[in-house]
């Protein structure tokens, strides 16, 4: 194919990035290429928020037509959160067609080299940050995120953890050298000589299956950590949540035909209603990496019987933090009541279980009983969403019938201390918007034991009442352990306490928290520095993002002739 981006220009517009992103990650320091405030784009080529909004409702009803081989139908019926009918079709595939086509382009990229994969991957980044805005609306009309954490974490963030994967694919494929002369001496006889040539090679195609609430933030790592190594990726969105992938495969096709390359390289995978395409293409044999968002019992199915493929799961966990002591219990109870309420808890990070002593904590304000602690809290959270309009801008819209349902259903199961209400949002009257609800439970009841020990998804949390810190210590271990958990948060000021909360967390293999007062909460991670899930406890198979993360989605092949 013909380039009309060659490989040195690209090289010339991306290497800087790339290298700051390398020593980003080395260092664990705070960077990120991408602005994170609506008011940084509209220059350079990137949409203001005028052309964003116009791009987005320009897509509205139309077909989405990425040129793809195999397309035998067109399908869609997504409906936003905020109650609009997107009515954008999208490519159904032949299997049979698609895949041997986009086999048929990972030769070339494969020869192309770690540097240049990564350069043409940093530029269909660059493309999809350029029209941040467009894409902010594609996300918050499909997942139900409120439109700034849509910008901020469908966007920026999404692309820095794209980005991020790319860096670590990158260190990983030249940790071994293209080239090596091998000499072994052998006494009087002349030494043995060999030169060795080293490929990376790619394991194949790698399917990514996203998710319905971070359609890109969840999608990002997997399908630039098989594009960068190698791969081929084939990406199926969410039946409710297709758009914002669907763009993202139309500019990675772009981007991929300018440089030179098979667009087929990136496809979409868009399904037909209850068609159920994930189970089917995650065992075909040209499938070879599996990257999965979503419940346990779909990502446990995967993991057992898609044998032919590296399979990379984030599933569900029981996110807990333990509640011993503070020094500051104003700041507590605010960074709590603002990590319950983003999102209307429907993040996989949101705090679920708060173990709280029942004889009750002691703080810089002397000390709070159990039901003084929870009534507090109770109390922030009402007060951080008094207001309809700032309610509106943090908790967003649920996103689905079964999360509406959890949340009904959560109020019977045991002393509600905080009752969730209706919000109305003025600018869509068909937004399903509601405050979280706080059950207060007994740990040492075994009927209550059903409730926290089960994850439940959306603005639901439990304020477990325990014996000690001790017991609520042991109650984390067995949560993780049995359950898993993408986050674990804790409020101590005995060092002793502390100590044993890192000792289960790093046992059991969970990212901690510590006593988090003030603009950093316990749901949010950021790309370059913080790992989101460990790999290492059953939430979760993986960590976005580190070198296990990339380092087999390809293998090194060694070619050796003698000297």
């Amino acid at each position: 194919m013909t380039a009309a981006l060659s490989a040195h220009e690209l090289i010339a517009r991306h290497r800087s990035t790339l290298d700051q992103a390398l020593e980003a990650i080395r260092t664990r320091a705070y960077w990120s290429p991408h602005p994170e405030h609506p008011k940084a784009y509209g220059e350079n080529g990137s949409l203001d928020a005028a052309a964003g909004k116009a791009a987005f409702d320009a897509l509205l009803a139309t077909r989405l037509d990425l040129g793809q081989p195999g397309t035998d139908d067109w399908v869609g019926g997504e409906t936003s959160p905020y109650g609009i009918d997107l009515g954008v079709t999208y490519p159904h595939a032949d299997l049979d067609v698609l895949l041997p086509a986009m086999k048929a382009g990972q030769r070339a990229w494969r020869d192309a080299g770690a540097e240049q994969r990564a350069v043409v991957c940093l530029e269909i980044l660059k493309r999809i940050s350029d029209r941040t805005h467009e894409f902010a609306h594609a996300v918050m009309h499909t997942s139900g995120q409120a439109f700034m954490m849509a910008f901020q974490a469908g966007g920026p963030h999404a692309q820095d953890r794209g980005l991020e994967a790319v860096a670590y694919a990158y260190v990983e494929q030249v940790r071994t050298p293209d080239n090596a002369e091998w000499t072994k001496p052998q006494g009087k006889r002349d030494p043995l000589a060999m030169t060795k040539q080293f490929t990376p090679v790619p394991r194949g195609i790698g399917l990514v299956i996203g998710c319905n609430t971070f359609p890109t933030w969840n999608g990002y790592p997997g399908l630039f950590a098989s594009l960068a190594t190698g791969n081929a990726v084939l990406v199926k969105p969410h039946p409710r949540a297709v758009l914002p992938l669907a763009l993202t495969v139309r500019v990675a096709r772009e981007v991929l035909a300018e440089a030179g390359f098979d667009p087929n390289l990136v496809a979409l995978a868009a399904e037909r209603p209850g068609e159920g395409i994930a189970k089917t293409l995650a065992l075909r044999p040209e499938i070879r990496i599996i990257d999965y968002t979503g419940s346990t019992e779909f990502g446990d199915w995967l993991e057992t019987n898609a044998r032919q493929a590296q399979v990379y799961t984030e599933k569900a966990g029981v996110n807990t933090v333990v509640v011993h002591s503070t020094s500051d219990y104003k700041g507590m109870l605010s960074n709590l009541a603002f990590s319950l309420s983003l999102y209307s808890g429907q993040m996989c990070t949101t705090p679920q279980n708060l173990l709280v002593p029942r004889e009750g904590i002691s703080t810089d304000q002397g000390p709070k009983s159990y039901d003084e602690v929870v009534a507090d809290l109770a109390k922030s959270v009402d007060g951080l969403l008094g207001d309809d309009a700032r309610a509106n801008a943090l908790l967003g819209a649920i996103v689905n019938p079964d999360v509406k349902a959890r949340l009904e259903a959560a109020a019977g199961l045991g002393e509600v201390a905080l009752a969730s209400r209706e919000i109305a949002n003025p600018d869509f009257p068909g937004a399903v918007v509601r405050t979280p609800v706080i059950v207060k439970l007994d740990g040492a009841k075994p009927d209550a034991e059903a409730a926290y020990m089960s994850e439940c998804f959306g603005p639901v949390s439990f304020a477990v009442a325990v014996d000690s810190a001790a017991d609520a210590a042991e109650l984390l271990r067995r949560t993780v352990r049995e359950k898993g958990a993408m986050t674990v948060g804790a409020y101590t000021t005995d060092p002793e306490v502390e100590q044993d909360v890192r000792e289960v967390c790093l046992e059991e293999a969970a990212q901690l928290s510590l006593n988090l007062t003030g603009g950093v909460y316990v749901n949010q991670t950021a790309a370059f520095s913080d790992f989101h899930g460990s790999g290492g406890n059953p939430a979760a198979s993986a960590a976005l993002c580190d070198g296990a993360f990339v380092a087999n989605r390809f293998r090194v092949v060694e070619v050796r002739r003698e000297a």
